[in-house]
């Protein structure tokens, strides 16, 4: 039984983690995240902040918090900021893996 156990328990974390989807989360810039009032408002949060603050990453709020995204998400946060028109409600549909307090990105669009 124990041997029967362990076989799972080994198969479980072999297993990827189920990928996830946050819809119309709102994105921002992680050095924007540091500040309460951003947070609290990120709706508020312009485009053209988060374009000056690229270098420090991107990430999501996800149930009040900020939750950064890993490198490949970053990326892919920029070049949708880049390509939009938006000024301002800068939100997104993004699926991936939070893994370790990060979202590994799988796909990011602007809403």
């Amino acid at each position: 039984m124990k041997k029967v156990a362990l076989v799972i328990l080994a198969l479980t974390l072999a297993l990827p983690l189920a990928a996830e989807t946050w819809k119309s989360v709102s994105i921002m810039d992680s050095s924007c995240s540091a500040k309460k009032d951003v947070v609290a408002n990120p709706d508020s949060h312009t485009r053209s902040c988060a374009l000056k603050c690229a270098k420090s990453g991107y990430g999501a709020i996800v149930d009040g918090k900020f939750v950064k995204f890993d490198a490949k998400g970053s990326d892919m946060a920029k070049e949708a900021l880049n390509k939009s028109d938006k000024k301002d409600h800068l939100r997104a549909t993004v699926s991936g893996e939070l893994k370790d307090g990060v979202i590994h990105v799988s796909s990011l669009s602007l809403d």
